[in-house]
C-alpha cells in the first residue's frame, strides 16, 4: 500500500490542514473531570465499545446492494452488472469482507467522527476500497472551499493524495467538513465511568475495607512500627476472610466506606446509560434492561433501535457513497445505494405471517414473495408468480366498471295477466 501511495502522490497546495488531534474549539479540552484521560483507545474499554459494535455489526449484517431504477416504470433491481456493486456487496478489497469493512468504517466514525477510504481506481473502473487509519490522515480545506487529503506512510511521512482518492465519510460534524469525535464530546461520562472501573479494581483488591486506622497505646519505634506495617499488609488487607486479631489494647478504625456504601454498581450502570445516550443507543442493546421491561417492550424497543439508531447511519453511509463513488453518468442514470435492514425489523414470527398474509390477500405481495422474506425457495410452477384479491373486492386493474343498469322484467308471450 505505501508503494501504491507513494506513485500516487501529488504535489502539495498551499492550506490550513486539519487532523483528529487539531480538531477545534471545544472538542479539544484535555482530561475528564474525573483526571482520565480519555482517547478513542481507551474509551474501547468502556460501554462505548459495546454500543459501537451493536451499530457496526447491525449495519454490517444488512447487505449493502447498488440499486438500478427501472426504466418507465416503478422498482429498481440490484445492478449487478456494476463493479461497484461486487465491492459494497462482498470484498471492498482483497482480505477484506463486506461485513468488515462496513463495521470498521462504522467503528471510526463512531469514535473518532471521521472515516477515510482510499479509492484505487484503475482507468473509469473502482477497483477496490481500502479503509485508512483515521489518525493517518491529515485533510485540509482550501480559500476555494475544496478539499485535499494526505496520508502518512508506515515512515510517518505524509503524501498528497490527488483528487478523488479519498473517500471521506463524516459523522455528525459542527464545522460541515470535519466530523466531531465522539469520545471527546462524551469524556466526562466516558472518564467517570473508567475511574469507577479503576476504583472498584482497587477496592476488591486492597480488600472491601480499604485503609482504616490502627490503634495502639503507646510509643513504636522504627522496627516496630515497620514490622506492624508488614503484618497489617499480610493479615489486615490480604487475609479478608480471617478475623483480624489486635494486642495491647489495639483497635481497628476503618476510614473509607464500604462498596455497598459508595453504590459503585448503581453508579456504574448510570454511567453506562449516559455513554449511550451520547452516541444515541438504547441501553437494553448494550444488555442494560429494566427489571419492568417485557417480551413485548423489548421487541419494541428493538424496532426502535432500527429506526432511530441504524437508519440514520445507514443513510449517511449511502448517501456519502453514491457523492463520492457513483460518476455523474451513473448518479444521472439514477443508481443508489441502500441497506436492508428489513431483516432486523421482523416481529414475532405469529405477528408477521399475520402481516404477509394480509399483504397476500390484498394483492400487494404474490406467493412467491411471501416465500422469498422466509427464505424460502420460490414455488416452480406458475401459481407462485399470482397475485390474488379476496372475492367480495374490486378489481386492482385501475378501471371503473360499468355500472349494470336496471332491465325492466322479461313479459313471456301471451296473456300478462
Amino acid at each position: 500500500m505505501r508503494g501504491l501511495f507513494d506513485r500516487l502522490a501529488a504535489p502539495g497546495r498551499k492550506g490550513d490542514a486539519l487532523t483528529l488531534d487539531q480538531l477545534p474549539g471545544f472538542l479539544m479540552m484535555g482530561d475528564s473531570g474525573s483526571g482520565v484521560s480519555v482517547t478513542w483507545s481507551s474509551a474501547l474499554s468502556t460501554a462505548m465499545l459495546a454500543c459501537g459494535r451493536v451499530v457496526g455489526e447491525g449495519i454490517a449484517q444488512s447487505r449493502a446492494k447498488l440499486m438500478r431504477p427501472r426504466k418507465g416504470r416503478a422498482g429498481a433491481d440490484a445492478a449487478i452488472d456494476n463493479s461497484l456493486y461486487r465491492l459494497l456487496y462482498l470484498e471492498p478489497c482483497d482480505g477484506f469482507t463486506a461485513f468488515s469493512f462496513w463495521e470498521t468504517i462504522v467503528f471510526h466514525m463512531m469514535f473518532v467522527g471521521n472515516a477515510f477510504v482510499f479509492i484505487n481506481r484503475v482507468g473509469d473502473r473502482i477497483h477496490e476500497l481500502i479503509p485508512l487509519e483515521p489518525n493517518k490522515v491529515k485533510v485540509t480545506r482550501y480559500a476555494d472551499l475544496t478539499y485535499g487529503y494526505e496520508v502518512a506512510g508506515d515512515d510517518g511521512a505524509y503524501k498528497r493524495m490527488p483528487k478523488g482518492t479519498i473517500w471521506h465519510i463524516r459523522g455528525p460534524s459542527w464545522n460541515g467538513w470535519m466530523g466531531m469525535e465522539a469520545v471527546k464530546l462524551a469524556r466526562e461520562a466516558l472518564g467517570l465511568s473508567m475511574a469507577l472501573e479503576a476504583s472498584h479494581a482497587r477496592m476488591h483488591k486492597d480488600g472491601v475495607k480499604p485503609a482504616g486506622i490502627y490503634s495502639i497505646e503507646g510509643e513504636l519505634t522504627d522496627p516496630q512500627h515497620k514490622q506492624l506495617v508488614s503484618w497489617l499488609k499480610s493479615y489486615a488487607t490480604s487475609r479478608q476472610g480471617d478475623p483480624l486479631v489486635l494486642d495491647r489494647n489495639a483497635k481497628w478504625m476503618s476510614q473509607a466506606m464500604s462498596g455497598v456504601d459508595a453504590e459503585h454498581l448503581a453508579t456504574r450502570r448510570f454511567q453506562i446509560e449516559e455513554i449511550c445516550r451520547a452516541v444515541r443507543v438504547m441501553p437494553i442493546m448494550v444488555g442494560l434492561a429494566e427489571k419492568t421491561a417485557t417480551y413485548a417492550s423489548a421487541e419494541q424497543m428493538f424496532i426502535a433501535h432500527v429506526v432511530h439508531t441504524l437508519s440514520p447511519w445507514a443513510v449517511r453511509l449511502e448517501q456519502s457513497a453514491e457523492v463520492a463513488l457513483l460518476s455523474p453518468a451513473e448518479q444521472l442514470d439514477g443508481l443508489f445505494l441502500r441497506f436492508d435492514l428489513s431483516a432486523l425489523m421482523r416481529g414475532d414470527y405469529k405477528s408477521r405471517q399475520e402481516g404477509l398474509q394480509i399483504q397476500r390477500r390484498n394483492g400487494v405481495i404474490n406467493a412467491n414473495t411471501w416465500r422469498d422474506q422466509e427464505d424460502m425457495n420460490p414455488r416452480d410452477d406458475l401459481g407462485g408468480d399470482q397475485y390474488i384479491v379476496e372475492a367480495n373486492m374490486a378489481l386492482q386493474d385501475g378501471r371503473d366498471l360499468p355500472v349494470p343498469t336496471a332491465q325492466p322484467p322479461k313479459v313471456p308471450n301471451g296473456n300478462a295477466n
